[in-house]
């Protein structure tokens, strides 16, 4: 068996392949698990480094970039995270350091150690409420982040609009769930601070929730996703190429119409008539106008269309077990051309 460590902020004692994460709060731990299985049927076995302590380690993998330690040992890198986030994901000279960059940047796929990827989701199919049977017209299910630093294609900010206008406009037609909105959104300046400060104690004068939409949060969003008819799914930034995350994803598997915003190729992924693209309309009011104009008929008509993405060929690409295999594959071929554990 080759062994290989797989390293990754916070987690140690092999915790990113636990049932359900001890380190962050509900986030699936799907994707880890298959690529663990599916090395383990190459004959390699990844583990924290802890739990390869004293043993012949021969490669390391990274969840995310990280600034990195000279190594004579093969080196692989799976970059997910929104660039924006970590900047070291974009970085080409970062990304030339490692032997196999795994990665749905496309700015970075004419580099020759760079295997084109997609963003890895693992499909849970339901069977589709219609129409009637769903009770809520729209949903909107996130954490309350927000960027450090403000920059042109923040989609945190858009959420935002979304949640305010139809607190003021349409109140019964709008269900908001995650974590932390039940405090105001965050700030990271002296100015900033302040402002959500003296805001947070006047709402709590007043008996005010910060979001009068939260609803609380959920454990599994295809508990509000199967009783929506509409979900807002905002990727945290716009315009970036193949930056497909699951916020579609969940919203799709339960025949729910996502209303997205975010990848600029969206439509080469996935077909126009299984979204509504909100790059088609001025704001949320006319949005939320051309919802209200749908039927049952159309609204059906588009649950048909998602059901014939979900079980076509062109799905694959985003499958967790698609991406799992890849990197497994990849990964044994470089090492058996090292010659590394033969």
């Amino acid at each position: 068996m080759i062994l290989g460590n797989i390293l990754t902020d916070g987690h140690s004692n092999n915790s990113l392949f636990a049932e359900v994460d001890p380190v962050h709060r509900h986030n699936p731990t799907e994707v880890p698990r298959l690529l663990r299985q599916a090395l383990l049927a190459q004959g390699i076995e990844i583990n924290t480094p802890d739990l390869n302590a004293g043993r012949q380690v021969l490669f390391d993998i990274h969840l995310e970039a990280r600034p990195l330690t000279r190594s004579t040992s093969p080196v692989y890198l799976m970059a997910l995270e929104n660039p924006n986030i970590n900047r070291l994901n974009e970085s080409r000279e970062h990304c030339a350091q490692f032997n196999l960059v795994f990665a749905w940047d496309a700015r970075l796929h004419d580099m020759p150690n760079v295997v084109p990827i997609m963003y890895p989701y693992a499909f849970n199919h339901h069977d589709f409420p219609g129409f009637a049977e769903r009770d809520i017209f729209a949903s909107l299910i996130n954490a309350n982040k927000a960027f450090k630093h403000p920059m042109p294609t923040d989609l945190y900010v858009e959420r935002l609009k979304v949640i305010r206008w139809y607190e003021k406009n349409a109140p019964d037609q709008f269900a908001l769930y995650g974590l932390g909105w039940d405090k105001p959104t965050p700030a990271f300046t002296g100015w900033g601070r302040l402002k959500r400060g003296v805001g947070k104690l006047f709402d709590e004068w007043q008996g005010k929730p910060a979001f009068p939409s939260y609803r609380g949060e959920v454990v599994q969003k295809s508990e509000v996703l199967l009783r929506s008819r509409f979900s807002y799914c905002y990727e945290n930034n716009r315009d970036l190429s193949n930056y497909i995350t699951e916020k579609i994803f969940d919203s799709l598997v339960c025949g729910c119409v996502p209303v997205y915003w975010g990848a600029d190729n969206i439509l080469e992924h996935i077909p126009a008539d299984c979204l509504i693209d909100r790059r088609s309309f001025k704001s949320t009011a006319d949005v939320h106008a051309r919802l209200a104009e749908m039927d049952s008929n159309e609204f059906e008509s588009r649950q048909a269309a998602i059901r014939t993405f979900l079980q076509g060929e062109a799905v694959r690409r985003f499958d967790a077990r698609t991406f799992a295999a890849t990197v497994a594959d990849r990964v044994k071929k470089d090492l058996m051309k090292a010659r590394i554990g033969l």
